[in-house]
């Protein structure tokens, strides 16, 4: 292969990257529903001001949001307020199709300036990572409850635009459910319902009813 063809070859590459990175003009779009089926996202009871995140419960009323990916079911109503840590997008793999993009969101001393300048945030392969030099700017299990890793599923156009505006550095509010997504093969992804674990299943699986940034 000429030297030509490598140049062609890396500039596709390029392309492709750049396409689906954060700075891509591309939006991708809210996951489909089922065929025939109409999904709304009712919001839940909002956070206060300055609060940590509040999880309500599921009204008996409301019904699992049938999409053509696979069923998410409700496990818990989620509202929050919190400063973006890191963002990280995603396009192969089955949780892709529901999510196009994770949050690592901090609240909490997690969303102040001396702390966040000595610590080390990067997100991969679904997980978000932090490290520090030296002694710790906070307890390691203040760390771990005030700020979590979040797979985002918008449930609309507008969740999705918002979503893809969205940088680190941002304050945002998000208010949706916390849920499972189960297909028809038997897959199953199930958001953490707790604030104070982690490593493996500790991220929350988010249906995006509404986003806001600034």
């Amino acid at each position: 292969m000429n030297l030509r063809n490598w140049v062609l070859i890396a500039l596709a590459i390029a392309l492709v990257g750049w396409w689906f990175s954060p700075q891509s003009p591309r939006v991708p779009g809210p996951p489909a529903a089922v065929a025939g089926a109409t999904v709304h996202c009712p919001p839940p009871p909002r956070v206060l001001a300055g609060d940590p995140p509040l999880q309500s419960d599921v009204p008996a009323t409301l019904p699992a949001f049938r999409l053509a990916a696979a069923e998410l079911r409700p496990l818990a109503g989620f509202s929050l307020e919190a400063r973006v840590l890191s963002r990280e997008d995603y396009s192969f793999g089955r949780e892709a199709d529901l999510s196009p993009t994770d949050l690592a969101l901090g609240w909490g001393r997690m969303r102040d300036e001396a702390v966040l300048s000595r610590l080390d945030i990067s997100q991969s392969g679904r997980w978000y990572q932090y490290r520090w030099q030296g002694e710790s700017p906070l307890p390691v299990e203040e760390i771990v409850g005030s700020s979590a890793n979040m797979h985002m599923i918008p449930a609309d156009a507008a969740a999705a635009a918002a979503l893809s505006r969205v940088r680190a550095g941002e304050r945002v509010r998000i208010d949706g459910w916390l849920v499972e997504a189960v297909a028809a093969d038997g897959w199953r992804w199930r958001s953490s319902l707790s604030r104070d674990d982690s490593g493996s299943g500790a991220c929350e699986v988010v249906y995006v009813c509404s986003l806001t940034s600034d």
